[in-house]
């Protein structure tokens, strides 16, 4: 069984490899056969045009399905890492192949194959240079996995740097009119962050003094306050930069606006999540000291990003850039609740990474298939469309409904939690974040409420008659999503009973 785990990250990776081994299509052929006088009798069969979406979607399946396995599997009794594997690697440096998921982890394991398969889904109609596409996102997918199941510093920072590459690549090549801008934009900052990363891992490292950059070994040595606070900040940087907090989101909405519908859905769905995942496994999990230090301030910082964020979306015309911002608004919500340093937090802000990958994944995906329509993605232009296309309506309205916190939907239970645990935290202050927290939920109802009302209802400009609604390829993939968030809002305790085991030891190491 710990095997699983090695293949649910490297499978990916090796078909990746074998997707960008096939042989490329012969320029001189035609759709029709060879140009006439052409010389197509060398060189390697070129593999038919749909072979990189198959295997992609063959191996990103099975993935899923192995992922599923270990969420099952997982002793929810025991609680604590599980399906590990832990090998020497790099002896000189104390590095080991050292993989393992716990309560905290595994949801977001599932999240990423998840959303993984479904952008091969959306993207299965791609003409543009599919091998190097699909070979990519599958790239991507390795990356995310590896940086959930690391439980080694240095393979941590190495699977946090190879996402980096096929991202980069994934907005330039195939993004928007402004995608080299965009993609840059990405890098500067990712890299930027990674480099403060790096630092405080080897701050961490030296400091020990075990000549290992294990995790789980690292955890129970006590570093002395001022490196710990030195080391939080350090890492504090890379991981605020990925979930984004102010003022290092700059980037996101840019990256959004640009990014192919498939790849936003990643974007926000699980590449958010590392920045979040890293917050609570690195950076609190092992600098306890630091993070009671910092709460006050990733509260405020917490509080400024769902404000901000939900108000910037009010202020919005385009679809992408609604969704972008609100997800620097409920990405606001998993910092509050990790700054919590409480069970009812962690367990809010965990469950608010999962439930936000579904949610927004889902929204990016019903304004691709708006956007596929109608060519455009301004609501000023829209109205009506629901009378056309009755099914993306109906889907986009209970993916909205679920953004804002609609109760029975799975964004209501990690907002709840998540406000609970702020409530509970430290004192009186905390109050004052939990309501102004709150309020976020007020604007995104406000924005969300406004933006449906918009494109799919009022009167119909004749521009939009005999638009066809979604297909069932489309209709499968959405519809899974709406499953999943359905499924979360009415049963919780499908992921919170696991995450509550897994961080209740870091909730005692920070009493203690």
């Amino acid at each position: 069984m710990d095997a699983l785990l090695t293949l649910v990250i490297f499978l990916p990776l090796a078909a990746a490899v074998l997707v960008w081994l096939l042989p490329a299509p012969n320029p001189a052929v035609g759709p029709v056969g060879p140009e006439p006088g052409s010389d197509v009798h060398h060189g390697p069969q070129a593999a038919p045009p749909n072979t990189p979406r198959t295997i992609a979607a063959i191996v990103a399946a099975v993935a899923l399905v192995l992922s599923l396995i270990l969420f099952v599997s997982y002793d929810r009794g025991l609680g604590g890492f599980q399906f590990q594997t832990n090998a020497p690697w790099i002896g000189l440096l104390g590095v080991s192949y050292h993989i393992g998921v716990d309560g905290i982890s595994l949801p977001l394991l599932v999240l990423n194959a998840l959303l993984t398969f479904l952008a091969i889904l959306v993207s299965w109609n791609l003409t543009v240079r599919p091998k190097e596409y699909f070979a990519l996102v599958l790239v991507l997918e390795t990356a995310v996995a590896g940086v959930f199941s690391s439980l080694d510093l240095f393979l941590f920072f190495l699977f946090w740097e190879l996402e980096l590459a096929p991202m980069f690549l994934l907005i330039g090549v195939w993004g928007g009119p402004r995608r080299e801008y965009a993609a840059m934009k990405f890098l500067i900052y990712t890299v930027l962050g990674g480099a403060f990363m790096l630092i405080g891992i080897l701050v961490l490292y030296f400091a020990a003094g075990l000549g290992s950059f294990d995790m789980l070994a690292l955890q129970q040595y006590n570093f002395a306050p001022a490196v710990q606070l030195g080391a939080f900040v350090l890492l504090y940087i890379a991981f605020a930069v990925k979930i984004p907090v102010f003022p290092f989101h700059t980037w996101l909405p840019d990256a959004h606006v640009e990014a192919p519908t498939a790849i936003s859905v990643l974007l926000a769905g699980v590449l958010l999540k590392m920045g979040g995942y890293g917050l609570i496994r690195i950076c609190i999990g092992l600098l306890p000291v630091a993070a009671q230090q910092a709460a006050t301030v990733l509260a405020v910082l917490a509080v400024i990003n769902i404000l901000y964020g939900a108000m910037v979306a009010l202020g919005q015309s385009d679809l992408k850039k609604i969704i972008a911002n609100s997800s620097v608004s409920h990405m606001g919500f998993v910092v509050l609740g990790a700054s919590a340093l409480n069970q009812i937090g962690f367990e809010g802000a965990v469950l608010q990474m999962f439930t936000h990958g579904t949610i927004t994944g889902l929204l990016f995906m019903m304004v691709g298939l708006v956007y596929d329509r109608t060519h455009t993605r301004e609501v000023s232009v829209m109205g009506g469309l629901a009378a056309q296309m009755p099914k993306i309506a109906t889907v986009f309205v209970v993916a909205g409904l679920a953004s804002l916190g609609l109760p029975g939907l799975s964004g209501f239970v990690a907002e709840f939690v998540t406000f609970i645990g702020t409530f509970e935290a430290h004192g009186g202050a905390w109050v004052v974040y939990a309501v102004l927290g709150t309020f976020g939920v007020v604007l995104a109802a406000g924005y969300i409420l406004w933006m449906l009302e918009r494109v799919f209802y009022g009167p119909m400009s004749d521009q939009w008659k005999g638009l066809p609604d979604a297909t069932r390829l489309e209709m499968f993939t959405v519809g899974t999503l709406v499953a999943v968030i359905v499924l979360v809002g009415v049963y919780p305790n499908l992921l919170l009973g696991m995450i509550a085991n897994s961080v209740a030891p870091i909730v005692s190491r920070i009493l203690t």
